[in-house]
C-alpha cells in the first residue's frame, strides 16, 4: 500500500500518478489535497509520514512544486527516509542505497512522463543492504539521539 499526497501546487501531477498507479493495479490511500485550492503542505506531509510511520502503509509519495518543503517535513519524523528524487538515476540509488520509504516529486521540474519513469524505478528497485544497511543503522542511532 502507497500513501500519496501533495499540496497544491502539486496536485495535477498527483492525479496522473493515480491513473499509473490504478494501471498497475497498486493500491494507493490518497491523503490530499483534492483540489488547486491553496493548502499547507505540512499537514499534508505529516499524514503520509504518519502512515508509513504506523506501518499502515509501506511507502509514500509527495508533491509539491519543488518536493524540497515536503522533504523537510517528512524527515522530521522517526524513521522516514523521504528522499527527492528529480530523475531515474536518483531514484534508483534512494531505494538503492538509502531504503527510502518516502518518493519526493517537484511538480515543476518535471513533466508527468518523467515523474512515471521515476515512480517505476523507485517501486521497481529493492535495497542493497550490506555497508547501506550499517550506514542506516548510523542513522537510526542519530534519530534516537536527537528526535525525543
Amino acid at each position: 500500500m502507497i500513501a500519496i499526497g501533495s499540496d497544491h501546487g502539486g496536485y495535477r501531477l498527483k492525479e496522473e500518478i493515480k491513473k499509473y498507479l490504478e494501471e498497475k493495479e497498486i493500491k494507493y490511500k490518497d491523503f490530499g489535497t483534492m483540489s488547486e485550492e491553496s493548502v499547507d503542505y505540512p499537514n499534508i506531509a505529516k499524514k503520509v509520514a504518519k502512515e508509513i510511520q504506523s506501518k499502515k502503509c509501506e511507502k509514500g509519495i509527495l508533491i509539491c512544486r519543488t518536493s524540497n518543503g515536503m522533504v523537510i517535513c517528512a524527515n522530521k519524523f522517526k524513521g522516514i527516509r523521504c528522499t527527492p528524487c528529480h530523475n531515474e538515476y536518483t531514484a534508483k540509488y534512494a531505494r538503492l542505497h538509502n531504503d527510502s520509504n518516502i518518493l519526493a516529486l517537484g511538480a515543476d521540474d518535471i513533466t508527468t512522463n518523467e515523474a512515471i519513469c521515476i515512480l517505476r524505478m523507485w517501486l521497481a528497485t529493492e535495497f542493497e543492504g550490506g555497508r547501506h544497511k550499517e550506514r542506516l543503522e548510523l542513522i537510526e542511532e542519530i534519530e534516537n539521539e536527537n528526535m525525543k
